[in-house]
């Protein structure tokens, strides 16, 4: 089972085990689980479970898109490259979780006009400045695609979610630097 720890304050990660590698990748993922739902174990713990679960089905296919799955609209977003509707969705969504709103400079982000002058990586720059005014950090990470994909976490944990990304071999930028 993975470590239930999740302060992340301690000198980092360990990642020098002489585990079984896909006990290593799973206790990543959990960590990396951890570091996305801050605060609300009981959710990290579902998505962990749905994870595991999917993986055990699955058919040799990428560990992290089985997690998008596992996260999408509660602890993740993941959206086409043109679909901004969708990405200032998604974030309201994950922002909501801890009270937050993002602030995207106009009175109807939803508006047409609004939509159409913009794009996914002009928005989550934004998004990425609400949020660390609020303690938080947007990441997204690289997809290979036409598409966005990224969580949120706290700022306090930067160090701690590039390294877990690295040793997942995630490609991992914060927001401010959309792929």
């Amino acid at each position: 089972m993975p470590d239930n720890e999740s302060d992340y304050e301690d000198e980092g990660f360990d990642f020098s085990s002489d585990e079984d590698e896909e006990l290593n990748e799973e206790t990543l993922y959990w960590q990396l689980l951890l570091l996305i739902n801050p605060g609300d174990e009981e959710t990290a713990l579902q998505q962990f479970a749905r994870f595991r679960e999917a993986r055990e089905d699955d058919d040799g296919g990428e560990a992290i898109d089985t997690l998008q799955d596992a996260i999408d609209w509660t602890s993740g977003f993941y959206v086409d490259w043109k679909d901004t509707e969708s990405f200032i969705d998604a974030i309201a969504q994950l922002a909501a979780r801890w009270n937050l709103r993002v602030d995207w400079g106009v009175e109807d982000p939803g508006d047409d006009d609004f939509l159409d002058g913009t794009d996914v990586p002009a928005l989550m720059s934004t998004a990425y400045d609400r949020l660390r005014e609020h303690g938080y950090t947007l990441w997204n990470r690289d997809t290979g695609g036409d598409a966005y994909a990224g969580w949120i976490a706290l700022r306090r944990d930067d160090e701690n979610m590039q390294a877990v990304a690295a040793a997942l071999g995630i490609d991992l930028r914060p927001g401010s630097d959309a792929f």
